[in-house]
């Protein structure tokens, strides 16, 4: 049963924990300063969203995300919303294959090496099925937690830093409503695919407080070393460098390979959640679906994204933030909706 949880837990990390979390950036963007709060909230927010999202998909038995979708946003936006979790998925999956690219770049690999490298991992992966993602990610993730973990503990030893410092200071609160619902899309994906695989309730709270629990404690040390270097972030494109540049250059290679790790769970999950979408219409092999999707995003890594993504996030923005509304009452809204029927 806890194993079992475990296996979700690291699954629904490993969804969440893309480049942009990893790097730092995503972070630094939303909390900062001030957000030792705001980091508790997003904490007991995301073990809720996860726990609820779980338990509609494990009552519904649900092999993708539609019902699940269904259940927490009402017939009418559906179809919006399903429409918005495919462009999302297709959109972060193939930035994270452009990533790999760019990764590849900084290790004097050519950018395409770098495609080539992760468009043939994701199709091995899923030449398992789902069991691929799930042993992948309960080998990777452990690496890339306790890496990342090692590196900040490290540094706020070396720096001497008082993580408690500023507890009174807590003026940007509100943080953790947004980066919350910036999590919460794939997620709903991801976790509205193995209604059908999972057992028993108990594998719900094991993952669901799990991941909660684990995202909010590495936030917060993570959050709070960055805060020390806040003068050097302006000078680098990815937060985590400014940190490992106090080290040698073994831990900044080892650290740029758990990166890439992060782009590739990210990636995979996110293939997961459009090839189960798809299988719902076209009842294929999962690998022969991840292959044609994969190959199919490929040339997409040419178009520029940058103006693509400043159009539509902050429409998922004001989206999600419904969704995380919707996610949050749900006991409360499914009660009065139990009364009414």
């Amino acid at each position: 049963m806890v194993r079992a949880g475990l296996k979700w837990m690291f699954l629904i990390i490993g969804t969440t924990i893309g480049a942009g979390y990893a790097s730092g950036r995503e972070l630094w963007q939303f909390f900062g300063h001030e957000s030792g709060l705001a980091i508790l909230l997003f904490a007991v927010f995301f073990s809720i969203c996860c726990y609820v999202i779980m338990h509609v998909s494990y009552q519904k038995r649900s092999s993708d995300y539609l019902p699940v979708l269904r259940d927490i946003v009402g017939d009418k936006l559906t179809g919006v919303y399903d429409v918005m979790i495919f462009l999302y998925l297709t959109t972060t999956t193939v930035v994270m294959i452009a990533g790999s690219g760019a990764t590849g770049q900084a290790f004097d690999i050519s950018y395409w090496w770098g495609v080539v490298i992760i468009t043939v991992s994701l199709i091995g992966l899923f030449l398992k099925d789902i069991n691929g993602l799930l042993a992948m990610n309960q080998l990777v993730l452990p690496l890339l937690l306790g890496g990342l973990l090692y590196i900040l503990l490290l540094f706020m030893n070396d720096q001497g830093l008082n993580v408690w410092s500023h507890l009174h200071e807590q003026r940007n609160w509100t943080a953790a409503f947004p980066f919350t619902a910036l999590n919460i899309l794939p997620l709903i994906a991801v976790l509205g695919a193995i209604g059908n695989k999972v057992k028993t309730k108990q594998e719900i709270y094991v993952a669901a407080i799990g991941s909660g629990l684990i995202l909010g404690i590495i936030s917060f040390i993570y959050n709070s070393s960055l805060i020390q270097i806040a003068d050097e972030l302006l000078l680098y494109e990815i937060p985590l460098f400014a940190i490992l540049k106090h080290y040698p250059f073994e831990i900044l290679i080892f650290m740029s390979i758990l990166l890439w790790f992060a782009i590739f769970t990210t990636a995979a999950s996110g293939v997961f959640g459009i090839v189960s979408r798809i299988q719902s219409w076209w009842n294929a092999p999962v690998w022969i679906l991840a292959t044609v999707v994969i190959i199919a995003m490929v040339p997409l890594t040419t178009v520029g994204f940058s103006t693509l993504i400043n159009y539509i996030y902050p429409i998922y923005g004001i989206l999600n933030l419904y969704v995380l509304t919707r996610l949050l009452l749900y006991p409360l809204w499914n009660k009065s909706e139990d009364k009414h029927s």
